[in-house]
């Protein structure tokens, strides 16, 4: 199993990256966002610097595959 880090998807802004983020360690996915805005200070620095969810390499296929699914139909 490869511990490896890679890039699985990149965002204009933090709070969509943890929110995905977070449905992948939902899914038994372990994640982080990684983000140069100097520490939240400088968000717009994501237009120049995209924030960026990380995920183990062992993990990408499933977490792509998580991230592509058709949203279900809303029964309401």
């Amino acid at each position: 199993m490869s511990d490896d880090i890679v890039v699985l998807r990149e965002y204009g802004n933090e709070a969509e990256a943890n929110l995905v983020a977070s449905m992948l360690e939902a899914n038994g996915v372990p994640s982080r966002v990684a983000a140069d805005t100097a520490g939240g200070a400088f968000p717009s620095l994501a237009l120049v610097f995209p924030i960026r969810l990380l995920v183990r390499a062992a993990d990408l296929a499933f977490a792509r595959e998580l991230l592509d699914a058709p949203e279900p139909p809303d029964d309401s």
